[in-house]
C-alpha cells in the first residue's frame, strides 16, 4: 500500500469514502434494524505476526489468503471469515473493506460497558502493526482524520481498543498505541475516551 489519503476525509451517505482504496469484503451483514454505529474500535494486525507489507491482510478480509503460505496461517486462520471497515497501512494509506452502514466482523465476542455484540454498533479500524512496535506518525494522521469524518457522519460517542471490549481475549491495539495522542489529534471530548480516563481498565504500558 502506498500513498496516504488526502485529509480531511469525508464519508458519504452510503458509508464509503473516496479517500480510501475500496476492496469490498464479502464478510459483512446488515446492522440490526434502527442501529447506527456509536463506537469506534481500534485494532492492530500484521500477517504474519510482526511482519509488515504485502497483501496478506487484505487477502484475509477478502477470503483469499493462501493458508499454505505460512505455518501461522495454517494454524490460526484456515477457514476464518473476518473483516474490518478500514485498514491503515504503515505509510498511512487507507483501505476500506465494508461500508460503515453495514456490520463488519471485527470485534467477535465483546462487551462495551454492558452492551454486548459490539459489531452491531461499532466501526472497526485496523492499524497495520503489532503489540511489540510503535505505530507510525502517518498512521496517526490518517486515523485522526478518519475518526473526525466518522464522528461527522454518525452519532459516535466513544472510542475503544479491541482489548477494552474483549479483555483477556484480545490485546490490541497494544501498549504502544498512543490514546492521548489520538484524543489530542481529533479534538474530541474526554468522554469519548472512557478507558483512557478511568471508566474502565486498560492494560499498563511496559
Amino acid at each position: 500500500m502506498t500513498g496516504a489519503p488526502v485529509v480531511p476525509i469525508a464519508v458519504d451517505a452510503s458509508g464509503w469514502t473516496d479517500a480510501a482504496r475500496r476492496l469490498a469484503s464479502p464478510n459483512f451483514e446488515a446492522r440490526p434494524a434502527g442501529v447506527e454505529p456509536t463506537l469506534i474500535v481500534v485494532h492492530n494486525i500484521s500477517l504474519p505476526p510482526d511482519a509488515f507489507g504485502g497483501s496478506a491482510i487484505a487477502d484475509l478480509f477478502l477470503n483469499r489468503l493462501d493458508c499454505d503460505a505460512h505455518p501461522y496461517y495454517d494454524a490460526h486462520l484456515r477457514g476464518v471469515r473476518v473483516s474490518a471497515h478500514f485498514l491503515i497501512g504503515r505509510d498511512g494509506a487507507l483501505v476500506q473493506f465494508v461500508s460503515c452502514n453495514a456490520r463488519a466482523w471485527h470485534a467477535g465476542v465483546s462487551n462495551f460497558f454492558g452492551r454486548e455484540r459490539c459489531n452491531d454498533f461499532s466501526i472497526g479500524i485496523e492499524l497495520e502493526g503489532s503489540d511489540t512496535r510503535a505505530f507510525e506518525a502517518a498512521q496517526y494522521v490518517t486515523l485522526a482524520a478518519l475518526v473526525q469524518a466518522l464522528v461527522a457522519r454518525y452519532p459516535i460517542d466513544a472510542l475503544a481498543g479491541h482489548s477494552d471490549i474483549a479483555p483477556g481475549r484480545k490485546t490490541d491495539p497494544g501498549p504502544h498505541f498512543d490514546w492521548a495522542r489520538l484524543e489530542r489529534d481529533t479534538g474530541l471530548a474526554s468522554t469519548c475516551f472512557p478507558y483512557l480516563h478511568g471508566r474502565g481498565p486498560r492494560p499498563a504500558a511496559p
